[in-house]
């Protein structure tokens, strides 16, 4: 299968001109509590707790209520509403501060935590310890980490449809405006190969080498949304652990365990349908994450292919040069352009390319492949993506 097999909703053909749609702009609208007199109290708690800026949340309103009364019962609420943002609590702690015996709560967090998978736990026995995430990125993609849509019930698919109803609103705005880049996506090996400036993580053959140990899950991004009906038709099992940090995942049951060579195919298969992989690639004795995106359903990408909002993804190592003596103006690079950062008027013959979407992932070189009308060419004064405090080397 190839890149062309699959279309991104993103991008439009409008006459002769290829390129984004209009962006998106936020639609949320803030309420109070007393505007949701039929919601338990506790409820309208923990939606309280998951809109604290600490988690990135949005504000109060109809799509965050309808979705915290889909994931939690009245019961489970009077429990998860102790758990407060960022916080890090045992069974004992919640249980005081909901004033019941620890024996009724720790069941409750339990369930959310390994069931519903809400919320994160780690350690064991009474030092067991429970923290809320983020919604997005967080919550979610734990709820729906899984290596089979086997295990998908009818309450996943509500939570999906509920949970893209709330990131659409554009909420996240706020935070991407302002937000400090946290993945770097990778130019596709070949267009680089040769290129005597690219770092060891521009090469994601090199960044495997670091790892012996691998897992890889289902998309999470790109499950929501086929469940909602959107799906772009790309493969799903793309997500992976690298390293140590993948061990416990795939203990649990969130990550098919995988070879070095099994994930070197899917990432190179991923780059052939279209996608682009990021990577987090930190200490090789922790281990790292990688998954591979596409524009029309990567929350990450989206921030930028259909709201326009640059700012958690690092700067490009990498762009596209083009060659017009060689150049047709086509329009194959926009319509490859998982980012929309290309726009071409095939009957006018111009080419615009927009530097702030871009993300240097060579998907329009590769398009461009029998022309080789473009290149990828190294950014002047590059400064490598700090990550975690050190330069991702």
């Amino acid at each position: 299968m190839s890149a062309d097999t699959h279309k991104n909703r993103l991008i439009q053909i409008d006459g002769g001109l290829i390129g984004p749609r209009e962006p998106k702009r936020k639609i949320v609208k803030a309420k109070t509590r007393e505007d949701y007199p039929e919601v338990p109290a506790a409820i309208l708690d923990v939606a309280e707790v998951y809109s604290s800026p600490k988690l990135a949340g949005p504000p109060l309103c109809d799509e965050l209520v309808a979705l915290m009364v889909h994931v939690f019962t009245e019961e489970e609420a009077t429990v998860a509403r102790h758990v407060g943002p960022k916080a890090r609590e045992t069974a004992e702690s919640v249980a005081a501060a909901a004033h019941r015996p620890v024996e009724e709560v720790r069941p409750i967090l339990e369930h959310l935590a390994d069931e519903k998978r809400i919320l994160l736990s780690y350690g064991s026995g009474d030092e067991k310890k429970y923290t809320n995430l983020p919604l997005s990125a967080g919550s979610f993609e734990m709820v729906l980490m899984r290596p089979s849509m086997d295990t998908i019930t009818d309450w996943h698919r509500k939570f999906c449809e509920l949970f893209a109803a709330l990131w659409e609103t554009g909420y996240g705005v706020d935070y991407w405006a302002k937000g400090k880049p946290v993945v770097k996506y990778l130019p596709i090996g070949r267009t680089i190969e040769n290129q005597p400036m690219a770092l060891p993580t521009d090469k994601l053959e090199e960044v495997f080498d670091r790892y012996d140990i691998f897992g890889v899950t289902l998309c999470q991004c790109r499950m929501v949304e086929e469940l909602v009906g959107r799906g772009c038709g790309r493969d799903k099992e793309v997500c992976m652990a690298l390293g140590l940090s993948a061990l416990p995942l795939i203990e649990k049951g969130k990550f098919r365990r995988i070879e070095k060579q099994e994930a070197w195919e899917i990432k190179k298969q991923a780059e052939a349908d279209g996608m682009v992989s990021w990577i987090t690639a930190r200490d090789p004795e922790f281990g790292g994450s990688c998954c591979s995106c596409c524009g029309c359903c990567c929350h990450m990408m989206r921030t930028i292919s259909e709201f326009n909002m640059p700012g958690m993804i690092a700067p490009p190592h990498f762009i596209p040069q083009v060659d017009f003596d060689k150049c047709n103006y086509c329009g194959k690079c926009a319509l490859a352009c998982p980012m929309g950062a290309l726009v071409i008027d095939i009957q006018n013959s111009t080419y615009i390319y927009d530097s702030t979407r871009c993300i240097g992932c060579a998907q329009c070189a590769i398009a461009c492949s029998k022309l080789k009308a473009i290149e990828m060419v190294p950014v002047p004064n590059y400064e490598p993506f700090i990550q975690g405090r050190k330069p991702v080397l």
